[in-house]
């Protein structure tokens, strides 16, 4: 079963507006940037030994695992026992952190005469539930601790946290509108990590377990949860991960993350392609496995991944160690799958090279195999997503040097340096006495942007200028209050908004914008609007579920939509600064809500704004835009106290209020 719904690739999105066309050369671009930077620092072997350390540590970092979290007692109970004529199921729990409780089934083979190696098998989303009862999706790959009992192995397999006993949450961004997942850097593949790790410490804790032959699997989100635990923690001796990883050209460019849930990746804050975790369980025994028709993990994906792994086993001198086994069919957990792993493991921790003979069978129902009889009072499981991992309290002002942690580790997928921005006049008018006039720029690479500017016509010398940006709301205020005199120039913009160019325009609406005109008129002042990425001439196919994926491709590439939209603001400030009438003028920002937040993040990096002036400003991490791991790092009101260092800050009544 498909982590979501399955969608046939090439058919993952829609392709209607102008915007959606921008975005996905956007992301085809960004995708090859980082495709092309993916090990390639890497030369020699020195080059990786230099780096290896730092790229755990960036990993770590990424799910949420830097500092890793304190290494508690276990806490582990056995509730019963299940027995087979060749092993035993010893089921049981154990609190990786305190609360944090794990459900899973210890397969032990009968009649060890010596310590055994051991598998750690890791739970893909195969949901079992009856009568609204959840059995944990240990029961539903139960066939593979039974085989790898009945062939010498004790096996450990868990639950995840979505699918376990104790049911959490995988989809935040995905189905819930957490967004705020991307602002705490938090990613339900850092819980199972660490889950994975602290299973590992209760192998070595058994007595009838050797130690230096421990080995991870699982297949699907099991397979990838098998490539965090293998990557981060080097007692695993050999891995085996099956149909759990592919690179970022599949996911961003073809679309297969639309499905994925969230716990299949990293906060990607370091901007890496998949292969770079792959490469970090060389020079280990690790096996690749994948179907060649397997929708979610396309096989071009996996073979491209597997050759620049294959580079890294090379500089090592040993290609040996590295294995790709693809077989034939779907996304399916076959036997001819589940072979290539057992004969893995055989040759890799029993020096055994022989033929499998047994077939993996499952042997119990899933009522033998639940652990609980009653879910503990104490459990945080269910809710780990709201305190893992740890986020700045908001009890200490915030100190100015985070702005520098904060640019690398919230905004990294900024421009370093200046941006070619190709300002170009789309086109020019005067009404009423007043210049109207509309821009187009570069904001980066396949982002093209349109800011209007509005002044009184012959002004020489301004007082000032004023950049708004408008929420949704506003900008069809905007488009109305404009209808009488631009409709023809924004021809494609009304479109877009669903507003009817050739409705009746009442006299009121005349009369307001005569009022307007009249303002701009008697103030010397410049007046700039831009709509950031993602709205106005840039607006995507109004889909929840496209604009959802879209937003989760972000994310993939070490971004968020809203990050992107701050550096839209920052970029619009130089492109005003490029126009002669403005060049000098003092300036001031203007947001609402959510372009609030925008505003003041913006203002956090650029010098020389007299004031922002914002309205309906957020008052928490849930509300705020999300901007990649800012939450670690800062509050929203730390952000606005540190933008009241900068410059002056007003804060606007709300609309209508007296």
């Amino acid at each position: 079963m498909a982590l979501a719904a399955l969608l046939p690739l090439g058919q993952a999105a829609e392709m209607k507006t102008p915007g959606d066309r921008m975005f996905a050369r956007y992301f085809e671009n960004e995708t090859k940037r980082l495709a092309k930077a993916d090990l390639a620092e890497i030369r020699t072997l020195g080059d990786w030994d230099e780096k290896k350390n730092e790229y755990r540590h960036q990993l770590r970092e990424m799910l949420g695992l830097d500092p890793l979290p304190e290494r508690t007692p276990l806490q582990v109970k056995i509730t019963g026992t299940v027995q087979h004529d060749e092993f035993e199921v010893r089921k049981l729990h154990y609190q990786s952190s305190p609360g944090l409780y794990v459900t899973g089934n210890l397969y032990v083979p009968k009649k060890l005469t010596a310590p055994a190696p051991a598998i750690l098998y890791v739970c893909g989303h195969g949901r079992v539930q009856i009568d609204g009862v959840n059995y944990g999706n240990k029961t539903h790959y139960q066939h593979h601790g039974a085989w790898f009992a009945r062939n010498g192995y004790v096996c450990l397999t868990i639950d995840t946290i979505q699918l376990g006993e104790l049911e959490g949450i995988h989809h935040g961004t995905y189905r819930h509108r957490m967004w705020w997942w991307n602002s705490r850097g938090y990613t339900p593949a850092g819980v199972e990590a660490w889950n994975g790790i602290r299973a590992i410490d209760l192998l070595e804790s058994l007595d009838f377990v050797d130690k230096n032959r421990i080995g991870v699997t699982g297949r699907s989100g099991g397979g990838a949860y098998s490539w965090w635990i293998a990557t981060l923690d080097e007692r695993i001796k050999a891995a085996a991960p099956v149909a759990g990883i592919t690179d970022l050209q599949n996911h961003v460019v073809d679309g297969v993350v639309e499905g994925h849930c969230d716990c299949m990746f990293q906060v990607n804050t370091y901007r890496w392609d998949f292969a770079q975790v792959a490469a970090l369980v060389a020079p280990r025994p690790l096996l690749i496995l994948n179907t060649d028709r397997d929708g979610i993990f396309p096989i071009d994906g996996v073979t491209r991944l597997h050759a620049k792994v294959a580079r890294i086993y090379e500089l090592h001198g040993k290609p040996q160690n590295l294995g790709l086994a693809i077989t034939p069919g779907g996304h399916s957990d076959s036997q001819e799958l589940r072979i290539p792993a057992f004969n893995w493991f055989n040759k890799h921790l029993k020096g055994d090279t022989g033929p499998i003979t047994t077939l993996a069978s499952k042997e119990f129902t899933p009522r033998q195999l639940k652990v609980y009889k009653t879910d503990p009072a104490d459990e945080r499981t269910t809710t780990i997503h709201d305190s893992f991992p740890r986020i700045a309290s908001g009890e200490e002002t915030a100190d100015p040097a985070v702005l520098e942690v904060i640019r690398h580790k919230s905004f990294g997928a900024w421009p370093s340096g200046d941006t070619e921005l190709n300002l170009r006049k789309a086109w020019e008018v005067i009404h009423d006495g007043v210049l109207f006039a509309a821009y187009d720029f570069d904001s980066q690479p396949h982002v093209r942007l349109r800011m209007y500017v509005a002044h009184k016509a012959g002004l020489a010398k301004p007082e000032a200028v004023h950049i708004e940006m408008p929420d949704e709301a506003g900008w069809n205020r905007y488009l109305n209050l404009g209808r009488p005199a631009f409709a023809d120039q924004w021809n494609e913009e009304l479109k877009l908004a669903g507003i009817d160019a050739s409705a009746p325009i009442p006299k009121k609406l005349r009369a307001n914008l005569a009022r307007q005109m009249k303002f701009v008129r008697e103030h010397p002042e410049v007046y700039v609007t831009l709509m950031p990425r993602g709205t106005g001439l840039t607006r995507l196919t109004q889909n929840e579920r496209h604009i959802t994926q879209t937003r989760r491709r972000f994310m993939l590439l070490g971004q968020t939509l809203a990050g992107q939209q701050a550096l839209d603001i920052r970029q619009c400030i130089a492109a005003t600064h490029q126009l002669d009438l403005c060049n000098d003028a003092p300036l001031e920002l203007w947001g609402y809500g959510h372009t609030a937040s925008l505003v003041t993040v913006a203002a956090l990096f650029e010098d020389g704004i007299r004031k922002i002036n914002l309205r309906d400003y957020p008052a928490n991490d849930k509300d705020q835009p999300d901007y990649l791991n800012i939450s670690r790092f800062a509050t929203p009101a730390q952000l606005l106290d540190l933008a009241k260092r900068r410059t002056q800050v007003k804060i606007l009544k709300k609309r209508g209020a007296k």
